[in-house]
């Protein structure tokens, strides 16, 4: 009788151990020996792998018991039996001659494999027993038992196998590491020194990216695992890796404190060596914030604290870019180091927080009477440009309680910290501006766009109104392009805004691109029916501009074939015509005429 997954009541009982009711369901002729769940495991493989002795002899003793019947990893009842370590079951397994001590998994791992990986000595003594076992045979990805054992710190199994004439301890798994280099990683140092005891094994070898036991020791801080490394003779402390990176230079970049102070009591380690990026083991501890690797560092003589890298930046520019204010702190306590040094793009420490948002930051370096708060980069962007744009409120209030900050700064397309603001729709941070009596509203670019179009062009509404609010702003100011303000207000229909600007004298509704359209045919263009009827309800819209290729408002609603807004073109025609701003072209309503007689009649009744 079968129960969920294949589990029939002999099937719990050899998994329970239950030796009597196993011999009493035996007895039975329906009973199936072969039976097996979910997984092809079958009750030889759970006897086995449970270590129940007792049952795996009883089973064993039937003709229909097949002992090499893998589940579906391929695993062997031995397999199981091996990796939990039953070693009472192994040899009884063992004493079959049909059984295969070696046989693999879908992994590649033989029983002896899985032994070595969880330390199970006793089994792998069984196993190296053995004529047909080979103690060299590597898993899928390469790990060989001696591996395993290594790299998961089971110091008893690793002495075993290296009792072995046959195994090679500096066999690499397929990412080029030795058992040395994963115990060393890992932190092991029985098994480190085990394996330091044997004559035949470079301590030196690296892997597939360069990395020696070493490098991987002091990447993950073993500071134990360090020690006896660089006790052992012949183990270099200046080897590199892929990426020209020392142990020092990865020990200060991860902040192990304790790896550190180990490497700089040495003479042979030269604690300013640079990476292929040119940086030193400073400038990695002072990137990521390791306050204590910093001062440790500084405190070492032979350590530049103004080196930079590649793109110029030093720790100090590091440090203050990613907001990390002990480390900073611990760099300006030194009178060698320059706070205001530029790097490749010409940003200085300062600009780098103010551009990140470290407030904190921000502050220790505008303490210091070194530090100009107006320097520029490369596109001539000040710190509170960069503060601006990113709409970092409590950045700009901070520089613009400064006197010496100049809040008109342009940068090298003209934009003013204003404009970036306005144009990122940062509303908090323009209202700050527009608090000063000194901020120019109304400064275009090179592009022509002042702060009001860059708001109306990137839908910014709330910032659009703010400005209109503010004096000395020329609402019918255009960019290059000859684009307005309300000619981007009616290209996006924004009605709200316009029906405040159709009411305003100060503005022109008529004014055209540099392709000849005009607000409402914009508003035509892209169907905004609410903005179309807007702008035609006032008397002195010309409902008649014809664009660069002879398109009016009117035309343009007939080739879209909307009827609602052709009716509403028709009525600011009229509109117009009533108050004598508009004589009618009988060449252009003879056409509209043509046009809407080729309308399909569904589309004239909608």
């Amino acid at each position: 009788m079968d129960t969920t997954y294949g589990r029939t009541p002999l099937w719990w009982a050899a998994v329970n151990g239950d030796e009597e009711v196993v011999r009493i369901l035996l007895g039975r002729p329906d009973v199936n020996l072969q039976c097996a769940d979910q997984d092809a495991r079958t009750l030889l493989s759970w006897a086995s792998g449970n270590g129940h002795e007792g049952v795996v002899r009883i089973l064993l003793e039937r003709n229909d018991c097949f002992h090499n019947t893998a589940d579906r990893d391929n695993r062997t009842p031995l397999s199981w039996a091996a990796e939990n370590g039953h070693e009472g079951v192994v040899r009884i397994l063992l004493e079959r001659n049909d059984v295969d001590p070696d046989t693999v998994d879908y992994d590649d791992r033989t029983p002896l494999s899985y032994a070595a990986v969880n330390g199970q000595e006793g089994v792998v003594r069984i196993l190296l027993e053995r004529n047909d076992v080979d103690p060299n045979k590597f898993d899928q990805i390469g790990r060989t038992p001696l591996l395993c054992a290594a790299e998961n710190g089971h110091g008893g199994a690793v002495r075993i196998l290296l009792e072995r004439n046959d195994v090679d301890p500096e066999l690499a798994d397929d990412d080029a590491r030795t058992p040395l280099s994963c115990a060393s990683g890992n932190g092991y140092e029985g098994v480190v020194r085990i394996l330091l005891e044997r004559n035949d094994l470079d301590p030196n070898t690296s892997d597939k990216i360069d990395r020696t036991p070493l490098l991987w020791a002091a990447v993950n801080g073993r500071e134990g695992v360090v020690r006896v490394l660089l006790g052992h003779r012949g183990v270099n402390p200046q080897c590199a890796d892929q990426d020209a990176r020392t142990p020092l230079s990865w020990a200060a970049g991860n902040g192990h404190e304790g790896v550190v102070r180990i490497l700089l009591e040495r003479d042979d380690v030269n604690p300013d060596i640079s990476d292929q990026g040119h940086r030193t083991p400073l400038l990695w501890a002072a990137r990521r914030g390791h306050e204590g690797v910093v001062r440790m560092l500084l405190g070492h003589g032979g350590v530049n604290p103004q080196c930079a890298d590649q793109g110029a930046r030093t720790p100090i520019s590091w440090a203050a870019g990613n907001g990390h204010e002990g480390a900073v702190r611990t760099v300006l306590e030194r009178n060698d180091v320059d706070p205001d040094t530029a790097d490749r793009d010409t940003r200085i420490p300062l600009a780098w927080a103010a551009g990140n948002g470290h407030e904190g930051v921000l502050r220790m370096l505008l303490e210091r009477r070194d530090v100009d708060p107006n320097t520029s980069d490369q596109n001539d962007r000040t710190p509170l440009a960069w503060a601006a744009g990113n709409g970092d409120e409590g950045m700009v209030r901070i520089l613009l309680e400064r006197s010496d900050v100049d809040p008109n700064t342009s940068d090298q397309n003209d934009r003013t910290p204003l404009s970036r603001a306005a144009g990122n729709g940062h509303e908090g941070v323009v209202r700050m501006l527009l608090e000063r009596n000194d901020v120019d509203p109304d400064t275009p670019d090179h592009d022509g766009k002042t702060p009001l179009l860059w708001a109306a062009e990137n839908v910014h509404d709330g910032v659009v109104r703010m400005l209109l609010e503010r004096g000395g702003v020329d609402l019918d100011k255009t960019d290059k392009r000859r684009r307005s303000l309300i000619w981007w207000v009616a290209r996006y229909g924004r009605n709200d805004l316009l029906s405040i600007l159709v009411e305003r004298v100060d503005i022109d509704l008529n004014i055209c691109d540099e392709d000849g359209h005009s607000p409402l045919s914009m508003a035509v263009q892209y169907g905004h029916e609410e903005a179309v009827e807007l702008l035609v309800e006032q008397g002195d819209v010309d409902p008649d501009t014809a664009d660069d290729v002879g398109r009016t408002p009117q035309l343009w609603a007939v080739a879209l074939q909307n009827m609602t807004i052709i009716d509403l073109v028709l009525q600011g025609i009229r509109l117009a015509s009533k108050n004598g701003t508009y004589v009618p072209r009988r060449r252009n309503g003879e056409l509209i005429q043509y046009l809407l007689r080729r309308c399909k009649p569904s589309q004239r009744a909608s």
